[in-house]
């Protein structure tokens, strides 16, 4: 082997080891604090047409009845938890990029009176749709 093609397979290996410290880091060191569960956060987009206002909040693998949705003081609160698939308990992790355990997200609303109109969770995403009022 060349000392270039060694160098070449060094760095290859440095960047694997680095993107799988990453994704570990992700999975195990979720933001918490204390004697609080661990917590992550899904991932939102918001739309705004005449009429509503959408929010689709990101929900992979999370069952109806494992989702909480409040507004308080103006602000959205949508929380839960995402279990690990039984299979992942009694095999091999390869790869976890689906965060699991308690979630939360928090998104201020716009200040204006807003009603919830619309909820569906459906192909993983939550869909919420305040009507403007």
């Amino acid at each position: 082997m060349s000392s270039r093609d060694m160098e070449n397979w060094m760095w290859s290996e440095a960047v694997r080891m680095l993107d799988r410290a990453e994704r570990l880091q992700r999975h195990f060191f979720q933001p918490g604090s204390g004697s609080r569960p661990s917590r992550w956060e899904p991932p939102v987009d918001v739309y705004e047409t005449d009429s509503h206002l959408w929010v689709v909040t990101a929900l992979p693998g999370v069952p109806p009845e494992r989702v909480s949705v409040q507004v308080q003081q103006g602000v959205l609160i949508v929380a839960g938890e995402r279990r690990l698939p039984e299979a992942a308990h009694s095999g091999l992790m390869h790869r976890v990029e689906i965060p699991a355990g308690r979630f939360e997200r928090r998104l201020a609303l716009p200040p204006r009176p807003l009603e919830l109109a619309h909820h569906d969770l459906l192909d993983g995403c939550l869909y919420l749709g305040f009507r403007k009022l």
